[in-house]
C-alpha cells in the first residue's frame, strides 16, 4: 500500500471502531424482550441494560479522552478494541442479568475509546497526508475526514435496530454481542497497520502516573454525572430525590479538587477561558435534545398511536440515516467553502423547519408522510453534526483534543437522556396526537434556542473554514 493511501485506510479503521458505540446503543433495543424472557426480569429491570451503557458511555468518554491525551490515542484505541472483543466474546455466556449489564458496561468503556482517539489522531493523520507539514492541504482535508467519522456514527445508529432484529430473530440475544468481535478485530488491525504511531512519551513511575491521572477528580466527576443521570432517568414513576444532593456534593467536590490540584482531570480554568469550546458543548447538547426527541419519540408515537409494528416503525425512520449518509460529503465541502459558522447557521435554520414539520404527524401517520418527515430531518442532522464536530476540532487545543472530544460525546448523551426524560413525562398517560404536538412544540422551541445561541453568541473563530493548525 502506498504512503498516500495510508491516511485513508487509517481513517477507515477509526471509523469502523467509532461506529461500535452508536451501533450498540441502538441495537440492544430489539433484544429487550428476549433478555426479559431469558433472565425472567420485569420491564423496569431489563431497561438497565440500556441505562448502564448510557451511563458508562457518558462518564467514560471524557475519561477515555484524558487517557488518549496522556498515554497516546493510538495505544488507547487498540486497547479499547481489545476490551470490546473480550467483553463481547464472554458476555453471551453470562449466567445472570447483572453479568450481562456488567458486560454492557465493559463494552461501553471499550467503545468510548474510539471517538476521542479518532479526533486526537486526525492531526497526525492529516499531517502525514500532506508530507508532515500540517499545512493548508492538511487542514482542508480535515472536514472530509470528520465527515467519514460522522457517517460511521450515523450508520451505526441507523443499522442497529435492523441488524439487531435479524441477529436476535435467528441467533438469539447473544449474537448482538458476538457481532462486535469481528468488527473490533477489523478496526484493531487497520489502526495497528496504518495509523501513525503515537509520539514517544517520557516514561514515568507508576506512582507518578497515578498522581497525574487525578483519580479523586475522576471519581468525583463520574459520581456527580452518574447520580444526576440516574435521577433524570428515574423521574417516573418515583423520583429518587436523595440522588440530587449526592450529585451536587460530588460536583462541588469535583470543582474544588480541579481548582486545587496541579494535574487536573479537567482544567476548569482553561476551559472557562475557552469560550468557543464551552459554546460548542452547550449548542451540541441542545441540538441533541431536539434530535433525540424525534429519534426516540417518533417510533414510539408510530407504534402506540399509528398502530405500526416495531419493525415497520424502524424502517420508516431509515430515511433519516440514509439522507445523513448521502448528504455528509456535501456538508463537508460546504464547510470548506463557506466556513463552519455559515454552515452551522444553515443547519440550525433547517433544524427548526424539520422539527416543526413533525407536527404534521398529529394529522396523519401515513407511511409516505412519515418517510418525507424523517428524510427532511436528516438534512439538518447531517449538517449540524459535522459542523459541530469541526467547531470542536477548531476550538480545542491540540494537546487536549482527546478529553475535549470525550466531553463532546458526553454532551450528546446528556442531550439524549434529557430528551428521553421529557418524552417519558409527556407520554406517561398515553401517546396521543396532543402529547405528540406538545413534544414537537418543545423540540421546535429548543431548535430556535439553538439557532439563537449561534446567532447572538459569536465566540471567536467559529467562522473559520478549517481548523486551526
Amino acid at each position: 500500500m502506498t504512503e498516500a493511501r495510508r491516511p485513508g485506510a487509517a481513517v477507515a479503521a477509526l471509523s469502523v471502531g467509532t461506529l461500535l458505540n452508536p451501533l450498540n446503543s441502538s441495537m440492544i433495543a430489539v433484544a429487550l424482550v428476549s433478555l426479559q424472557h431469558s433472565f425472567r426480569v420485569d420491564i423496569a429491570t431489563v431497561t438497565w441494560v440500556i441505562t448502564s451503557f448510557y451511563l458508562a458511555s457518558a462518564a467514560g468518554q471524557p475519561l477515555m479522552g484524558r487517557f488518549a491525551d496522556r498515554f497516546g490515542p493510538r495505544r488507547l484505541f487498540l486497547f479499547g478494541m481489545l476490551v470490546v472483543a473480550v467483553s463481547c466474546a464472554l458476555t453471551p455466556f453470562a449466567s445472570s442479568f447483572v453479568a450481562v449489564c456488567a458486560g454492557r458496561v465493559a463494552l461501553a468503556i471499550g467503545t468510548a475509546t474510539a471517538f476521542p482517539s479518532a479526533i486526537a489522531m486526525l492531526r497526525s493523520i492529516t499531517e502525514a497526508a500532506s508530507g508532515g507539514g500540517g499545512g493548508a492541504g492538511s487542514r482542508a482535508a480535515t472536514p472530509r475526514l470528520l465527515g467519514r467519522i460522522q457517517i460511521a456514527n450515523t450508520s451505526g445508529a441507523a443499522i442497529g435496530p435492523v441488524l439487531g432484529g435479524v441477529l436476535v430473530t435467528f441467533l438469539g440475544w447473544q449474537a448482538i454481542f458476538w457481532v462486535n468481535v469481528p468488527i473490533a478485530a477489523v478496526a484493531f488491525a487497520g489502526v495497528w497497520l496504518f495509523a501513525p504511531r503515537d509520539p514517544e512519551r517520557m516514561k514515568a513511575p507508576l506512582r507518578q502516573v497515578v498522581a497525574e491521572s487525578d483519580i479523586p477528580g475522576i471519581v468525583a466527576f463520574v459520581t456527580a454525572l452518574a447520580t444526576l443521570l440516574v435521577f433524570l432517568l428515574d423521574l417516573r414513576p418515583q423520583p429518587l430525590w436523595w440522588l440530587l444532593p449526592v450529585s451536587i456534593l460530588a460536583g462541588a467536590l469535583f470543582v474544588w479538587r480541579e481548582l486545587r490540584t496541579a494535574h487536573p482531570f479537567l482544567d476548569l480554568r482553561l476551559l472557562a477561558a475557552n469560550r468557543r469550546l464551552l459554546m460548542v458543548y452547550l449548542c451540541f447538547a441542545v441540538f441533541n435534545v431536539v434530535y433525540y426527541s424525534a429519534f426516540f419519540g417518533l417510533p414510539q408515537y408510530l407504534q402506540e398511536y399509528g398502530g405500526y409494528s416495531a419493525g415497520i416503525a424502524g424502517l420508516l425512520m431509515f430515511p433519516l440515516a440514509a439522507v445523513t449518509i448521502v448528504a455528509t460529503p456535501f456538508a463537508a465541502r460546504a464547510i470548506e467553502r463557506v466556513g463552519v459558522r455559515t454552515t452551522l447557521l444553515w443547519g440550525a435554520s433547517a433544524l427548526i423547519v424539520g422539527a416543526g414539520l413533525l407536527a404534521v404527524g398529529a394529522a396523519t401517520t401515513a407511511p409516505v408522510v412519515v418517510l418525507v418527515l424523517t428524510a427532511v430531518l436528516g438534512v439538518p442532522y447531517c449538517v449540524v453534526s459535522i459542523a459541530m464536530n469541526q467547531a470542536l476540532y477548531s476550538a480545542a487545543r491540540p494537546q487536549d483534543a482527546g478529553v475535549a472530544a470525550g466531553i463532546f460525546q458526553t454532551s450528546r448523551y446528556v442531550g439524549a437522556i434529557v430528551a428521553t426524560t421529557m418524552l417519558g413525562l409527556l407520554f406517561t398517560d398515553g401517546t396521543t396526537a396532543s402529547t405528540w404536538l406538545a413534544a414537537v412544540g418543545i423540540a421546535t422551541g429548543l431548535a430556535v434556542v439553538h439557532l439563537a445561541l449561534l446567532v447572538f453568541v459569536r465566540p471567536r473563530g467559529t467562522a473559520e473554514a478549517s481548523p486551526a493548525p
